[in-house]
């Protein structure tokens, strides 16, 4: 076996590999100890010193390699030397100094080196390591030829902290990111004037249009999430005005998670509406979820995906997946595979309004929590289909609650939408009256039933961010509906995040209503959008407005008027209290639509609003009263 081993070409490779690196180790130690008797005698050794020297090199160079290979530093790579491996050679060269010393006093008993030179021998020992692991990392930086000026845009970077240093440090090392950093801008009054390696804080962020026209900066370099949407979005307009350019650094978790590109982008329209990022009570869903059996119901939609995606992270024993569109499972079954190879993940092809199939996968998989994502949205078209709306949204809804009841499940999560409140939509009705019911079986049911409410998801899939993306494509025009149409917009990722939060924090009966921040005037919206795809409103791609369309709100409302506000534990998410209709009212109004499904779009339309009442469409607030953000 022993034969074996050293034929083999890969052992025999390491051996030579680890015995050329000790190889560059040793003279250092034999030439920092040479070194240490001439700087200590001045140059000249006479008879008893030159026998000193040459009686301890050898031992005093074994124990220093023994040292430098014990604390592994012929394994480290040069070119990325950092302050933990200059640490390491610290510790290293004490620890070497400390044992020639005990070895001289203990085990040598004809030679005494002078305790002089064991000190010049540490620093110089100290000082050629060292200077043998920074030359790479200088070589390769540039930071050596002063001479040379420095190549490449002339940049801002916001934020003098942990991201602009590392920031920085990607720009000097890579070829690739042509910028010249010429310093940092932040809002910290305390941090004004100071330096990170030699690049200083040249002021605030109201600063940044007069240093980009004293140092004609070209580009200032964020990073993602290091501002909130409304301080890229002023700093975006900012730049129109004074001719430069904002651009996005991707943050270490995305290059973590996501395998992204180092290089500066473009600023987004996710960028614009970006909001604190999400706190969440890691540990309580994780004791809600692990170890469970989860269906999440619409798996293929935007909002369903994600939820999946977060589920993965939380340690389920089972992923159902159930949606009844063939294509879309497909690839978020593939999807998911590939980023946990190892999640028990079951697809049924499903349609909710299918009791019978609906039975067979609660049969078959006995869920324990249901997060329930599938619903048509889309307010016009369901104008002109009430029936599969109210069996989508409605019945569709109470098949899952009823069976999931029945099956002993501990929780479920119905999604519901700003559109449920004083609904001036069929859409926005039939998700009422859907909440309703799940509030009415709360009051009853052991399994815990929670609503949660929320408004837009940024970039969904047929939501207005991709349709102006692809009218942008056509060269125009980009349609609103309203100049003074408003909505509140949410990151898909977010909300997903809150669902499960909201899930994780219910007790049963709770309507949750996210946070989503500052409203956004959608006129507004197309004007950015057109903007961050570098071209002009007007003269490169026009403005349409096009009126509102049939059920469409000129703004939305996240509480009804009879609806208290409550805190929860959660600063992103609060509770819409209100009246319970009880579970007898709500049953006698399904069956009065149960009657109708069949009849024309104007019957069961009449029929529900009876149930539920259809405002008319609000006319537009003024502005002060609805936007926080001018």
């Amino acid at each position: 076996m022993i034969h074996f081993k050293l034929n083999n070409p890969m052992t025999k490779n390491k051996l030579v590999n680890l015995f050329s690196r000790v190889a560059l180790l040793a003279p250092v130690g034999a030439v920092a100890y040479v070194a240490a008797f001439l700087l200590r005698f001045d140059g000249v050794l006479d008879a008893p010193e030159t026998q000193r020297l040459y009686s301890s090199i050898l031992w005093v160079a074994a124990i220093k390699i023994a040292v430098m290979v014990y604390s592994r530093l012929h394994l480290e790579f040069n070119r990325y030397v950092t302050f933990h491996d200059m640490v390491t050679i610290v510790r290293t060269v004490t620890f070497s100094s400390v044992a020639i010393t005990l070895v001289d006093a203990m085990l040598m008993s004809q030679v005494t080196i002078p305790r002089s030179v064991i000190l010049l021998d540490w620093g110089a020992t100290l000082f050629l390591l060292a200077t043998l692991r920074t030359l790479p990392r200088l070589i390769r930086d540039s930071n050596w030829n002063l001479l040379t000026p420095s190549k490449g845009k002339t940049a801002l970077i916001v934020g003098a902290n942990d991201s602009g240093e590392a920031l920085l440090r990607s720009i000097r090392r890579s070829a690739d990111l042509a910028h010249r950093p010429i310093g940092f801008v932040d809002q910290r009054p305390h941090v004004q004037g100071r330096r990170i390696a030699g690049v200083p804080v040249l002021g605030t962020h109201n600063d940044i249009a007069l240093l980009a026209a004293r140092h004609q900066v070209e580009e200032v370099l964020i990073t993602t999430g290091s501002l909130s949407g409304k301080e890229v979005r002023k700093l975006v307009e900012l730049a129109d005005q004074h001719d430069f350019r904002v651009k996005v650094v991707p943050s270490y978790e995305q290059l973590i998670h996501e395998k992204v590109a180092v290089n500066p982008r473009p600023v987004a329209i996710a960028d614009l509406l970006r909001r604190p990022s999400v706190t969440l009570d890691t540990d309580g869903i994780r004791h809600w979820v692990a170890n469970r059996t989860v269906m999440v119901t619409g798996s293929a939609g935007s909002i369903g995906s994600e939820i999946c995606r977060q589920l993965l992270s939380y340690s389920v024993a089972k992923l159902i997946l159930v949606d009844r569109s063939e294509t879309g499972q497909f690839f978020i079954e593939r999807e998911l595979h590939r980023l946990d190879p190892e999640a028990n993940l079951e697809v049924a092809l499903a349609d909710l309004t299918d009791r019978a199939r609906l039975q067979s996968v609660f049969d078959e998989h006995k869920p324990d929590i249901i997060f329930h994502a599938a619903a048509y949205k889309h307010v016009p078209l369901m104008e002109r289909h009430v029936g599969e709306a109210v069996k989508n949204i409605v019945f569709a809804t109470r098949n899952l609650v009823d069976l999931a009841e029945e099956h002993g499940a501990e929780g479920l999560v119905m999604i519901s939408t700003d559109k449920a409140v004083n609904p001036t939509s069929v859409m926005g009705s039939c998700k009422r009256l859907a909440e309703q019911y799940v509030q009415a079986k709360a009051d009853t049911s052991s399994c815990r039933l929670v609503t949660v409410r929320f408004g837009n998801v940024l970039d969904s899939a047929g939501s207005v961010v991709p349709v102006f993306r692809e009218q942008i494509a056509r060269g125009g025009p980009v349609t609103v509906t309203h100049p003074e149409m408003i909505r509140y917009f949410m990151l898909i990722p977010e909300a997903a995040q809150l669902v499960v939060q909201a899930g994780a924090m219910g007790q049963g009966g709770e309507i949750f209503v996210l946070d989503m921040g500052d409203p956004v005037r959608i006129m507004d919206l197309a004007k950015d959008m057109i903007r961050l795809s570098g071209l002009r409103v007007g003269d490169d791609i026009e403005i349409e407005v096009t009126g509102l369309r049939p059920g469409e709100k000129l703004y939305e409302e996240l509480y009804s008027d009879h609806e208290l506000h409550v805190q929860t534990k959660h600063d992103k998410i609060m509770v819409a209290k209100g009246k319970t209709r009880s579970l007898l009212n709500v049953l006698h109004d399904l069956g009065q639509l149960a009657e109708v499904l069949e009849e024309p779009n104007e019957l069961i339309r009449q029929r529900l609003s009876q149930i539920i009442p259809v405002q008319e469409p609000a006319k537009a607030k003024p502005a002060a009263a609805i936007l926080k953000v001018a």
